[in-house]
């Protein structure tokens, strides 16, 4: 399995009327931990356009706990849990400084050919960053 986390602090304008983080704004922090993680195996999502290949969300899933607050530095590990084919999916778990767990999630993400939006393999470019993690 690959493991990522990513540190992100919440800003003011990311938070509603109570203080806390707008729901909405989960699907952002989700986004960037996935980028950050395949940053992080050496895998540039913008390659991956440049080779004519997108990666659409089919489906997003969030459990909030706590709420997170303005100027929380949050931490949001990202993992892989199975070796991607035509669908990868990422799952999220949010946590704040002191540890408690806020928040989690998944998303499923589908490689999909810019022209045809016909399904297509995982890139072996990333599917080989990712075989020695399974």
């Amino acid at each position: 399995m690959y493991k990522h986390e990513v540190k992100m602090r919440v800003r003011y304008a990311e938070t509603d009327q109570m203080g806390y983080v707008y729901y909405g704004n989960y699907a952002t922090y989700f986004e960037v931990a996935r980028v950050e993680a395949l940053r992080s195996l050496g895998f540039r999502y913008r390659n991956l356009e440049e080779q004519g290949i997108l990666m659409p969300v089919r489906e997003l899933n969030t459990r909030f706990i706590q709420p997170a607050k303005y100027d929380d530095l949050l931490t949001i590990k990202v993992s892989i849990r199975e070796m991607p084919d035509v669908k990868i999916i990422f799952d999220y778990e949010v946590y704040n400084e002191e540890g408690a767990k806020l928040s989690t999630g998944n998303t499923t993400l589908v490689f999909v050919n810019d022209k045809t939006n016909k399904l297509v393999r995982c890139p072996r470019p990333l599917a080989i960053l990712l075989e020695n993690y399974y």
